[in-house]
């Protein structure tokens, strides 16, 4: 039986047609195919306003991206043995890259499955749903990644604020197998434990795999102080690579205990403070310290469009407290992951924050995400993640 139609307005198809996802929902005809007619996560075929077919996918009327294409092959609207393909898609390129089974395995749009995230652990896979199309085809995801990956245990980590846009509730629930508290990550031969259930997004942060990579070439000899440091990633793997010193700063006392313990996994020892970055990184210049790398790795401060002016502002102050702990000439790593925030802005903030304080700053090397979190290129949306490895000199006498 065919899926329901969604037709679009004239013209409205053209972006899809370039290879985008997102159906927005003053893009539909709503005279034609009336939004209220559907119910959120039905599934249904996208149509140019004169009826040519553009995808099958799944609809949500109350929200503003109503509609998402999955599939853009008229005869093979998504099912499990769809799932299935993209599944064995994505897994292929993992395998590809990494020697060990830690890395992103789904990627949402850039992988062919909006609305969809999959983490993997080894043996154990943590996944989130953040739209109400793929929630409703949840038990033919678990099945599909039971057949391709055969996992010990599959987690869903549905309790982020996004879900709610959405109409879906929030919640944490073991769907298959059997899944523990706390899983191993291994990262540039350095093992860490996360936990999967409380920890932050599914426990780890596998987009700064390269970045955090290409510490080994600044940090020998060097004191480390890493901010927003959650479980130690970034101060272990500089301490491994021969760093004499780090310190992890984060708000969160039990991500502490998890860096400290990290830290002894690896044979290293990290010290720690526990503090609000923007308060802590200020008693910390008020204590005369000071760091040759300073590591800044914040949560989003940019999530919608609105907040950009103030985000903005909010990395450059960030900035400028961290370059207030580097010694005379020092490395500073400031990153982003806010998608709404350009990378020329962010470097323009870094630049700012240097003139504030009286610094010269030099830009050595740039990173994006790790490869696992590929990009698709009609998406911008896709490329979010952003990290500046810049020099910051002292002004010469």
């Amino acid at each position: 039986m065919p899926l329901p139609p969604l037709i679009l307005k004239k013209n409205a198809h053209r972006r899809l047609r370039t290879g985008h996802l997102w159906v927005f929902s003053n893009e539909v005809d709503i005279a034609r195919t009336p939004l209220t007619a559907f119910v959120p996560g039905d599934a249904v075929e996208i149509r140019e306003h004169g009826g040519r077919f553009l995808g099958s996918g799944y609809v949500n009327p109350n929200s503003l991206i109503c509609a998402r294409i999955l599939s853009r092959d008229e005869r093979h609207p998504p099912d499990r043995a769809w799932l299935v393909q993209r599944l064995n898609l994505a897994l292929a390129l993992r395998t590809r890259l990494y020697p060990q089974p830690f890395y992103r395995l789904v990627f949402g749009e850039s992988d062919g499955l909006p609305g969809l995230v999959v983490d993997r652990y080894g043996e154990v896979l943590v996944a989130q749903i953040t739209t109400a199309g793929m929630e409703r085809m949840k038990d033919d995801i678990v099945a599909a990644l039971a057949e391709v990956l055969k996992p010990a245990g599959i987690m869903w980590r549905n309790d982020v604020s996004i879900r709610e846009l959405e109409g879906l509730p929030l919640y944490v629930d073991t769907a298959y197998g059997t899944v523990p508290e706390r899983a191993i990550v291994e990262e540039h031969e350095r093992k860490f434990e996360v936990a999967l259930a409380g920890g932050q997004k599914t426990g780890w942060f596998f987009d700064q795999h390269d970045n955090r990579g290409r510490l080994a070439r600044y940090v020998s000899g060097r004191r480390v102080l890493d901010v927003f440091s959650y479980v130690g990633a970034w101060a272990i793997q500089a301490l491994a690579w021969g760093a004499h010193e780090a310190l992890c700063m984060d708000s969160s006392a039990s991500a502490l205990a998890l860096a400290e313990h990290n830290a002894a996994l690896n044979g290293v020892r990290v010290g720690v403070h526990k503090a609000d970055a923007f308060d802590g990184l200020r008693a910390l210049h008020a204590a005369g310290e000071k760091f040759d790398v300073v590591i800044l790795d914040p949560p989003a401060f940019v999530k919608r469009k609105k907040d950009l002016a103030a985000g903005r502002d909010a990395y450059r102050r960030l900035n400028q407290l961290g370059m207030q702990l580097l010694a005379h000439d020092g490395l500073l790593i400031s990153c982003s992951c806010s998608h709404h925030l350009p990378a020329d802005e962010l470097l323009a903030a870094i630049q700012s924050a240097a003139r504030h304080v009286n610094r010269e700053a030099q830009l050595l090397e740039r990173g994006a995400q790790a490869a696992d979190h590929p990009v698709h290129p009609a998406i911008p949306e896709t490329a979010y993640l952003k990290a500046f490895f810049v020099r910051v000199l002292s002004e010469p006498r």
